[in-house]
């Protein structure tokens, strides 16, 4: 195959070994990645907390250093797409089946089930369920992104290096990236992409599962959610066959008309003055607890360090596994931008959509228990069904969500399969549709092995294992640009 380089070859295989393995042995799989997940959630949570802090204070200080003048590119280069479209690609790419799948039912398990430090059930754990939810899906998240979205656009577009994450490393190690170590940190991206994609790829499965069972009483179950996959695999391969500017382009746009819809609808049909007010008061007190949030790593008992483990280590490893794939996508949309256009933008827009989302669907499901309906019986990917039921025009309500999350599953998907196929061929700015095929299938396939080894629990075991190598690189990458900027400015 064309330009078709040995990090395709080598992460094609162990891929295939994982897949083979967990098939076959799916008893086996489950514990080997249960008792990994354990290890590096209790050795390394302080580690992953400072990571991803270090990661907000380098962003910030980026945007607004004399580094934010530097544009990704040429100094006379435009941006190729227009903002609105930038910011729906980045969006869609960056977490999209992820908000629907918790937006009602994370803020209702931190209220009633699991709250971080207050007492269940108490009004201070509702504002907590919201402030939590913004954190882990905020400034953190898209801070860690822009870092890793920036070295890979600078390098590529500035310094017209390939879009391979090896290449950012070479103001570090030099031309040992062009050998078997620039192959290794590739393949390593590449694996930690196929399998943090497949995790959301299965989360999406799960809920348009659970949907479809609320609305028309199809089963829930792994044959199911084999159906799903399949039939929305067939869908993101005609989209990346279409290419870049096509496909993802019109899905993305999509995803963000379908997601603003559904955000207007339930803000007015739900309780809009609580939602409102307690929209004010939490953004408040996130930002007031953004310090105290970022570094608190439970080290005494009766900390609850279980809920961090389950939760904030969970989220920090999960968005880390994401990072080749969204920062290699966004720097990929992001051509002609100056660094501190582009941060400000990776920054502070979604954020502010993600505090809008969570605060929305966690207190119209917050309001909904209170006036006597009983959401935490349901497994998560029925909470917002079953929150819907309690709103006017509850079958629009559901179908909108079913669309929006098919949606986002194909985008996410789509833009999966074109970084890899970058990844997988030395850096291609259009890499060929026969490698992105096999690359689609081949994360579905994991998505439905995880599935069926142990559900979602398997998936966030894999997901916390697969993120600790590449976060080692992640540290790298940072150093190296910043070894780069300094050079550009002297």
């Amino acid at each position: 195959m064309k330009n078709v380089s040995k990090v395709f070859y080598i992460t094609l295989v162990l891929v295939i070994i994982a897949v083979v393995f967990g098939g076959l042995f799916p008893v086996q799989f489950e514990n080997i990645t249960t008792n990994i997940q354990e290890f590096v959630a209790t050795k390394f949570g302080w580690y992953y907390m400072l990571l991803m802090s270090a990661t907000v204070i380098l962003s910030i200080f980026i945007a607004i250093s004399p580094y934010g003048k530097i544009r990704l590119g040429k100094d006379n280069s435009k941006p190729d797409f227009s903002t609105p479209t930038w910011i729906a690609m980045l969006f869609s790419a960056g977490m999209g089946i992820g908000l629907v799948f918790y937006g009602a039912a994370e803020p209702l398990s931190h209220y009633l089930t699991d709250a971080p430090s207050s007492e269940v059930g108490s009004n201070a754990a509702f504002k907590e369920g919201l402030t939590s939810a913004y954190f882990h899906w905020g400034l953190h998240v898209w801070a860690m992104y822009g870092m890793i979205a920036l070295a890979l656009a600078y390098f590529q577009f500035r310094k017209e290096e390939p879009g391979l994450i090896s290449a950012t490393l070479k103001p570090l190690f030099g031309e040992k990236m062009n050998g078997p170590w620039g192959v290794l940190i590739d393949v390593l991206a590449v694996f930690a992409t196929v399998f943090g994609v497949a995790t959301s790829l299965g989360f999406g499965a799960v809920q348009i599962n659970g949907g479809l069972s609320h609305l028309f009483g199809i089963k829930i179950g792994f044959g199911s959610q084999f159906i799903i996959i399949s039939i929305v695999t067939l869908l993101f391969l005609a989209s990346a066959w279409s290419g870049l500017s096509k496909g993802i382009k019109y899905l993305s746009n999509t995803n963000m008309v379908l997601a603003v819809i559904l955000l207007i609808t339930v803000l007015i049909v739900g309780p809009t003055l609580l939602i409102l007010n307690m929209y004010t008061e939490t953004l408040g007190l996130y930002i007031q607890d953004l310090i105290k949030m970022s570094f608190r790593t439970a080290p005494l008992e009766g900390d609850n360090r279980g809920w961090l483990d389950s939760w904030t280590i969970f989220y920090w490893a999960w968005w880390i596994s994401w990072a080749p794939f969204v920062g290699m996508f966004i720097a990929r949309v992001s051509r002609g931008r100056t660094i501190r256009s582009f941060m400000t933008g990776v920054l502070i827009v979604p954020t502010l959509f993600v505090t809008i989302w969570y605060a929305v669907f966690g207190t119209t499901a917050g309001d909904v228990q209170n006036h006597g309906t009983e959401l935490t019986q349901y497994s998560t990917e029925l909470v917002l069904f079953n929150m819907f039921d309690q709103l006017p025009i509850s079958m629009i309500l559901s179908v909108i969500a079913i669309l929006l999350i098919a949606s986002f599953f194909v985008t996410s998907a789509d833009s999966a399969t074109f970084v890899l196929g970058m990844q997988s061929t030395k850096g291609s700015l259009i890499p060929p549709n026969n490698v992105k095929v096999i690359w689609g299938v081949a994360q579905s396939a994991v998505a439905l092995i995880l599935l069926y080894v142990g559900g979602l629990q398997a998936i966030q075991n894999t997901i916390i294992s697969a993120a600790l190598p590449f976060s080692f690189v992640m540290i790298l990458m940072i150093v190296s640009l910043f070894i780069a900027l300094n050079k550009e400015l002297k």
